[in-house]
């Protein structure tokens, strides 16, 4: 048998089979899922429209609570500011209460016949 001489078929599926079952004893499948620890994880929202049910989530009152006191103004969590920077603006209410028909506070927009000819001109293709 010469080396430059062809191998037949049978020869070749031999050497494939020989190929795949060392691929076989070599190989691990990878089955359980995980998450990269350095990557950080982007959660995104569904969409509007899906008609998927929302996930029902186990209430923890004292997590909810503590959650939603932490998420408060300082005028609403505190009796008084707790430091100086919070003292300018602490009190944020009002002196007087806003009257919408009050002329003296509240500057509409009047159209005047200088301001109506402005805007018709202003409006003129040139």
């Amino acid at each position: 048998m010469e080396a430059n001489e062809k191998r037949n078929l049978v020869h070749q599926n031999a050497i494939h089979v020989e190929t795949i079952r060392k691929e076989q004893r070599y190989q691990k499948i990878h089955t359980e899922f995980s998450l990269n620890p350095h990557r950080k994880l982007h959660v995104l929202p569904d969409k509007p429209m899906s008609r998927k049910p929302k996930e029902v989530i186990a209430k923890n009152s004292d997590f909810i609570d503590a959650f939603h006191k932490a998420r408060q103004e300082p005028t609403k969590k505190y009796t008084m500011p707790q430091t100086e920077s919070q003292e300018i603006g602490w009190v944020s209410d009002p002196l007087i209460p806003s009257n919408r028909h009050d002329r003296r506070f509240n500057f509409y927009r009047f159209r005047t016949d200088v301001t109506k000819h402005k805007e018709s001109e202003l409006r003129a293709p040139h």
